[in-house]
């Protein structure tokens, strides 16, 4: 289950060089870990995503992510 371990450090790189966030109309940003959650669970069950490729895992958990209405938009600092 290395494949678990590299997951957040792809977000953490993905998202350090830039200063953006993942927002969504209706809920509160609490709801985001709920969301990215069941939506990485379910990228996990594709067998095409099994394969050890982070990246495959990380896009199909952000197309989880927009079909539940999250948008990722630039800080306004």
């Amino acid at each position: 289950m290395t494949l678990w371990r590299w997951i957040p450090l792809g977000l953490l790189l993905a998202t350090a060089c830039g200063s953006a966030e993942w927002v969504h109309p209706n809920k509160p940003k609490d709801d985001f870990t709920m969301d990215y959650n069941k939506c990485q669970s379910e990228a996990m069950l594709d067998p095409k995503n099994q394969q050890g490729n982070n990246y495959f895992v990380l896009q199909a958990t952000e197309r989880c992510l927009g079909k539940r209405g999250w948008v990722l938009r630039e800080k306004n600092d």
